[in-house]
């Protein structure tokens, strides 16, 4: 095994693996990435969102005007009792995140951001995409990685980045090897996440307005419905028995069942949960785990995304935080490269990189978490609280704007952007970005 010259090796090639490409090609460090599946899409997901600090990176990478023509910006929230009364009806949320940020999020089909992200890949990127590469071991020493697949392909490295999801193969492995270097420390426990609730998703033919969200209360049950460019989804939302940890795969009876006690639930003031499940186009079931690692990294390998912290979709914060992961990471292994010999990175450099990474992420990290955690259990009235907040105290329009014109805003503003990708400024609001954008003519100077 060599690192020189230095080279990442991504496990997963979902839309965090896709972004660590960009930003990794972009960064002029050269990458390979493992793709488990035989094709870059598969149609099974439903809707991601993107906020406006995400779509801040995307312009860096040259990605945002292709980007913004399949996706729908969100403009307007309705909110409903299982019973179908209306209880909240609001564009304010959205409206303050234009005025403030110059963008509302904006939604896209997960398979369509995929296929988009892949395409404008450099062409010489696209040929370091790889299929069909399912990992099955990962070496790591001083001297650099090597990581082996299925089908007895092997590859060498500098390092691994593992994006490979919530079921991370990358951490199984990087579990095993620390734990095989000291037995007596402690780590992370294999099955590190725990589900609360359930999730049954599907998309369909966009039946109102693009950009027109729901959502539908109840206790222990929620639906939330999202309206996009060509299509629309939902997400239906039930607490299971008790919480776990185990991995279950659903069936077709299983999501057939689920839908069926869903059935009759409103998703606009015309439209129930049996019109548009009737249209489908795709639809799964997963049960939604939650949870924050203590190790994101060891030797020559890190985690990125879900495969070191997990949250609930109800927010949209899952995508949007390895984003943040990969910004980071990368403006990191960028730096140190710069001053590097030999463009080479010894073990005791890339951990310090990975532990100010670790060290950066923990606070967005665990604020997002439970962002996201609090919002699930607000739409499934978890508690007499959480009924009385959802149902009462967060439909009053001057609490959205104190959450997210004031703390919302606050955060927002925060996030790093790629310090290596000159760029002009895509979005300008009432709050200024803490963190401005590379100049050009910086760029052009030099």
């Amino acid at each position: 095994m060599s690192n020189t010259p230095f080279k990442v090796i991504v496990v997963g090639g979902g839309p965090v693996g896709l972004t660590a490409a960009h930003a990794l090609a972009r960064a002029g460090i050269d990458f390979v990435v493992l793709e488990r599946r035989d094709s870059v899409v598969l149609d099974q997901g439903a809707s991601l969102v993107l906020g406006p600090a995400s779509l801040r990176i995307m312009h860096q990478l040259g990605l945002l005007t292709q980007l913004l023509e399949i996706g729908g910006e969100l403009r307007h929230v309705q909110a409903y009792t299982r019973e179908g009364q209306e209880f909240r009806n609001s564009g304010n949320v959205f409206q303050i995140l234009r005025r403030n940020h110059g963008t509302a999020p904006v939604a896209f089909h997960r398979a369509h951001l995929i296929q988009t992200l892949y395409d404008l890949l450099p062409e010489k990127a696209k040929t370091q995409y790889l299929l069909n590469k399912k990992v099955s071991d990962i070496e790591s020493s001083d001297a650099g990685v090597r990581v082996t697949c299925t089908d007895g392909t092997s590859f060498e490295g500098s390092m691994v980045l593992g994006a490979d999801g919530v079921h991370s193969k990358t951490r199984q492995l990087m579990r095993r090897l620390a734990l095989a270097a000291d037995p007596t420390r402690s780590w992370d426990a294999e099955s590190p996440f725990k589900a609360e609730y359930k999730c049954m998703w599907c998309s369909f033919p966009r039946r109102t307005e693009v950009g027109h969200a729901t959502e539908t209360h109840s206790k222990d049950y929620s639906v939330m419905y999202l309206s996009g460019r060509e299509r629309g989804w939902i997400f239906l939302y039930e607490r299971l028995p008790q919480p776990t940890s185990d991995r279950v795969d659903y069936t077709t009876e299983d999501m057939e069942a689920m839908a069926a006690r869903f059935a009759d639930f409103p998703v606009t003031e015309t439209l129930r949960v049996k019109d548009v499940y009737a249209e489908r186009f795709t639809a799964g079931m997963a049960n939604l785990e939650e949870g924050i690692l203590q190790h994101w990294g060891w030797g020559r390998i890190v985690l990125a995304g879900d495969a070191c912290h997990k949250y609930t979709p109800n927010a949209g914060l899952g995508l949007n935080n390895g984003i943040r992961d990969v910004v980071v990471l990368c403006n990191g292994l960028h730096k140190a490269l710069q001053s590097a010999a030999n463009n080479s990175l010894d073990t005791a450099t890339l951990g310090q990189i990975f532990d100010e990474y670790t060290k950066e992420r923990a606070k967005p990290v665990r604020a997002d978490a439970a962002q996201s955690a609090q919002t699930t259990r607000l739409h499934a009235w978890a508690n007499t609280l959480y009924y009385l907040a959802a149902r009462y105290i967060m439909s009053w329009q001057w609490v959205e704007g104190l959450l997210i014109g004031h703390l919302g805003a606050r955060a927002a503003k925060q996030w790093p952007v790629l310090g290596y990708a000159p760029a002009t400024e895509p979005f300008v609001g009432a709050v200024k970005w803490d963190n401005p954008l590379p100049s050009i003519d910086k760029e052009l100077a030099c």
